[in-house]
């Protein structure tokens, strides 16, 4: 039985985050969160930057690195 990344499938994809959709531009089966290294198959990847053209492996991990990397939004509530 394969794992599934092995195989020809099992190289790292780039991809262009778009709003809304992604285009890949060299094939492969899987991205690397930005922010925990964590392998995101294509078909699981649902959150990204376009502006930083980041992938990230959950909604929580683009939430925190968007804090991140715009502090100023911590202090809206004030």
């Amino acid at each position: 039985m394969m794992n599934r990344f092995e195989g020809p499938g099992s190289r790292e994809a780039r991809i262009r985050y778009l709003d809304g959709d992604f285009q890949v531009t060299s094939p492969g089966s899987f991205v690397r969160c930005a922010v925990t290294g964590e392998n995101i198959t294509l078909d699981e990847l649902r959150y990204w930057s376009v502006e930083r053209q980041e992938p990230y492996v959950s909604a929580k991990v683009s939430f925190e690195r968007e804090l991140e990397m715009n502090p100023q939004l911590r202090d809206r509530s004030k």
